[in-house]
């Protein structure tokens, strides 16, 4: 699978700049979506979408397992 995000990056460990990666896309999908363009509204929520699961999902299994190791 193609990792677009890279939890491992330093610049993703404040939860402050992960919330702002995942609520920016999706904000515009609600932008796109209220100008009646279902095809970037669904770009943009995927976008959203996927971040959320790369720096929720994957960040906190990740760090869970990289601490129980260390």
């Amino acid at each position: 699978m193609i990792k677009l995000i890279d939890v491992h990056h330093p610049w993703f460990k404040p939860l402050w700049r992960r919330i702002l990666v995942v609520i920016l896309p999706l904000g515009w999908a609600l932008f796109e979506l209220s100008r009646d363009d279902e095809m970037w509204a669904l770009l943009f929520g995927a976008i959203g979408i996927y971040a959320a699961y790369m720096l929720f999902w994957v960040f906190r299994t990740e760090h869970a397992n990289s601490e129980s190791e260390g």
